[in-house]
């Protein structure tokens, strides 16, 4: 059974900086397209990072480009989203999503999703 559990979320002020960890199990985690997704209250899920299997090939939107930064760490079946120059527009339910094939970084292409961690950022 795949199992993705994230943590490391919280409040912060703005400018601030906060780093989610998203644990995963039941998958051959280094053969697995990653992502993180985020959805603030009366808004679509969107992705805002997403890294291949490999860890060479990451994206992100223009939204949060320069300030969010996806990682992975094959050994430890965990991925990450550094973030850093926090805006209380930021402030939403964060997920962690998995894929077993390519990953376009759209919400349809992710298989498995954590249960969300929330990301609070105040003015």
């Amino acid at each position: 059974q795949v199992q993705l559990v994230e943590s490391g979320g919280g409040l912060v002020q703005a400018g601030g900086s906060l780093r989610l960890s998203c644990a995963a199990s039941g998958l051959t985690f280094s053969k697995y397209d990653m992502a993180w997704f985020r959805q603030a209250p009366g808004k679509e899920r969107e992705g805002v990072g997403c890294i291949n299997w490999r860890g060479l090939s990451t994206y992100y939107p223009d939204s949060v480009k320069g300030r969010f930064t996806i990682s992975r760490d094959n050994a430890k079946n965990t991925v990450y989203l550094q973030m850093n120059s926090l805006k209380p527009e930021d402030t939403a339910v964060y997920y962690c999503a998995a894929s077993s094939t390519y990953a376009n970084c759209g919400v349809s292409s992710y298989a498995y999703w954590g249960q969300g961690t929330q990301v609070s950022v105040s003015s």
